[in-house]
């Protein structure tokens, strides 16, 4: 007969989780009869000749609880020994009770629920976990059993359920957060919703930028339609005479008006004097004639003649 040790109780209470002197683990279930065993014997006291047996003993820089603690978060054996400064073998009889018990919680998370987090899209209803991703596997065409799950406790107080897969479309590890008392999961990435179907297809590529058509756009927005010219007024832009794109343009445009000079006063000269007077004709200025446009005549021509 095999003699185990009681090593603890599983995250839900509901099981006992035992090891053999081997490290080999074991559960049992808490049910209405073993406890009713277990009170007896509280009260009626040991029997038999049976020597108590001792917990193992190891050489560890981690105490058991530590080593319990450490495993049960999802670090490995050997990461653990090699913390503690010893050997794997040594730390089994504290490691193998908490395996199981993660292969506990990952078995029941499995037979939860799905719930979708707030605003994620996805398969509308309730769903098993187990159920959802038996349907995806299969519409792969790949074996539900080939999903390796386990499951590990976070700080925060609640699992996270891991399920490595490989199928012919995609492969990874999804994560879930398992919520042990409400019994439900949700996905927390994309390899998890994936599995259960939920992953939304990627959005399209958005189709290459037309420069030419921006260029056109910008330079809309930057002059206002109340500011582009029409009809005759786009005609004065572009301009009429074939010579302009052969050469420079004349230019017909008349020349505004001098502001007309103020006149003598009556009483200082009289005009007559002032015409008969050479030096004052001398002292006119010429009026320079632009090409190609029409000569104003200036005040003093109007006033006292000469050439136009």
């Amino acid at each position: 007969m095999a003699h185990l040790k009681l090593s603890g109780v599983s995250a839900d209470g509901r099981l006992l989780l035992l090891f053999d002197e081997d490290g080999e683990g074991y559960t049992v279930e808490i049910s209405p009869t073993l406890r009713r065993a277990v009170d007896q014997a509280l009260r009626t006291g040991p029997r038999g000749d049976t020597p108590p047996r001792t917990e193992p003993t190891m050489s560890s820089t981690l105490r058991p609880r530590d080593i319990q603690d450490r495993i049960r978060s999802g670090e490995t054996p050997e990461a653990v020994a090699t913390a503690a400064g010893t050997t794997v073998e040594a730390i089994m009889p504290f490691v193998v009770p908490v395996l199981a018990e993660r292969e506990h919680v990952a078995q029941r998370a499995q037979r939860s629920s799905v719930r979708r987090a707030a605003g994620d899209g996805g398969t509308p209803g309730a769903r098993v976990l187990e159920d959802a991703v038996t349907a995806q596997m299969r519409s792969n065409d790949t074996k539900p059993d080939t999903v390796t799950w386990d499951s590990f406790r976070r700080e925060d107080g609640r699992w996270t359920l891991t399920a490595s897969y490989d199928a012919p479309r995609r492969s990874g590890t999804a994560h879930f957060t398992y919520d042990a008392p409400g019994n439900y999961v949700t996905a927390d990435d994309d390899d998890a919703r994936w599995l259960i179907g939920d992953l939304r297809p990627a959005p399209a590529a958005p189709a290459p930028a037309d420069d030419l058509q921006q260029a056109r756009q910008r330079r809309l927005a930057a002059v206002g339609t109340d500011e582009l010219p029409f009809a005759d007024d786009a005609l004065d832009l572009v301009g009429t005479d074939p010579d302009q794109f052969t050469g420079p343009a004349a230019d017909t445009t008349p020349a505004a008006p001098e502001p007309p000079e103020e006149a003598p006063a009556a009483s200082e000269e009289p005009p007559a004097a002032q015409q008969d007077d050479p030096a004052d004709a001398r002292q006119r200025r010429p009026v320079q004639k632009k090409r190609g446009r029409a000569s104003v005549p200036s005040w003093d021509e109007i006033m006292f003649g000469g050439e136009s």
